[in-house]
């Protein structure tokens, strides 16, 4: 995929992906409503800019053009396998409760879950429409919600991150909407770099706003996706398979 514009880096403050794709000659930006690691170039609601653009407002997404290509790490917090156990009565997190508090935490949650569910589709539409180039993540493991639940299969999975640099193994699935990704395979198994899990990082205390230290991605791991499923790009440790001979 050729990018003659810039790249949108959606709900990233990290600024991880940003600055692989800047290294590889793309310019990019950082949007989320957080600046926690100074990295973020606008700190916008973008659940307001969904919602503004999928009802013809005006909004940033006016200011992103065919040439572009937007990079979403839409908030996984409602969607995720750990946030399903919550739907059920026999929940740790309820286990001081009663039936009906159970119950009433439970529809709470799911109109939360509903919500940001039709924050995801609006976005997606939203690209559609416009001719907008996304690719959206989100975990893909166990019972995560979206395996089920949405509008279009997701084009990739990524098994096992650490095979390309990451801290986790963390199964993640990619959606592409108005473009399709490249097949690399760059191999970067860093047997020293500290794996990390989902139960042992520190989780948000807030709706719609995912965990820092769970959403960490290494720079390893954001170059060898962009190279292998982005920009096509063949690197020192990229493995040739019968096709590329």
């Amino acid at each position: 995929m050729e990018i003659k514009g810039k790249v949108h880096c959606f709900f990233e403050q990290s600024g991880t992906f940003k600055r692989e794709f800047i290294k590889l000659g793309i310019p990019a930006e950082d949007y989320d409503i957080q600046n926690n690691f100074g990295e973020t170039d606008h700190t916008d609601d973008l659940f307001k800019a969904i919602e503004d653009a999928y009802d013809g407002k005006p909004s940033l997404w006016d200011n992103i053009t065919q040439d572009d290509f937007i990079m979403a790490f839409f908030p996984c917090i409602y969607f995720c396998a750990p946030s399903q156990m919550n739907f059920t009565w026999g929940c740790i997190n309820y286990r001081c409760m009663t039936v009906k508090q159970k119950t009433d935490a439970i529809l709470e949650r799911d109109k939360k879950r509903a919500y940001f569910y039709g924050l995801a589709i609006k976005m997606f539409a939203i690209a559609q429409e416009r001719g907008l180039r996304l690719v959206m993540e989100n975990p893909w493991s166990e019972n995560t919600y979206l395996k089920a639940n949405f509008i279009i299969p997701p084009a990739l999975i990524d098994n096992n991150r650490m095979l390309r640099g990451d801290y986790r193994v963390k199964p993640t699935a990619y959606w592409f909407v108005n473009c399709e990704p490249t097949h690399g395979r760059s191999i970067q198994f860093d047997k020293l770099k500290e794996k990390k899990t989902h139960m042992t990082s520190k989780g948000s205390s807030v709706a719609g706003v995912c965990s820092e230290e769970r959403s960490m991605i290494s720079p390893d791991y954001a170059r060898n996706f962009i190279c292998d499923f982005i920009i096509g790009k063949e690197q020192e440790h990229t493995e040739r398979t019968l096709f590329d001979l």
